[in-house]
């Protein structure tokens, strides 16, 4: 029983440090779109990268864009804390198993 339990907490503490990693890649995406959506407010033209091509588009547009991009960035992220917070809670739920049954033997 105590090694499938230890398996188990191995296998969420595997899952929360991947979650947080997403979460920190998420992050470092919301602030480029930030710092985007700044440079924007004070540059004259604007500029967007298709492949290899660098093309002028209205600031509206790209604004609107990074915008709609930050919002769906945002939702994953919450998402990610929910599991995160979920998962936190099982870890503890089955350290807390771990140690009562080891105090048994």
């Amino acid at each position: 029983m105590a090694s499938t339990t230890i398996n188990q907490l191995q296998l969420f503490q595997q899952n929360l440090q991947n979650i947080v990693q997403q979460k920190q890649m998420l992050e470092a995406q919301m602030m480029e779109i930030d710092s985007a959506l700044e440079e924007l407010k004070i540059s004259p033209t604007s500029y967007k990268i298709l492949g290899k091509v660098m093309v002028s588009v209205s600031r509206e547009k790209l604004n609107n864009e990074l915008q709609n991009k930050k919002e769906v960035l945002q939702l994953r992220f919450s998402t990610f804390e929910k599991q995160e917070m979920m998962i936190t809670q099982n870890i503890e739920k089955i350290q807390k198993e771990v140690v009562s049954e080891l105090k048994k033997k």
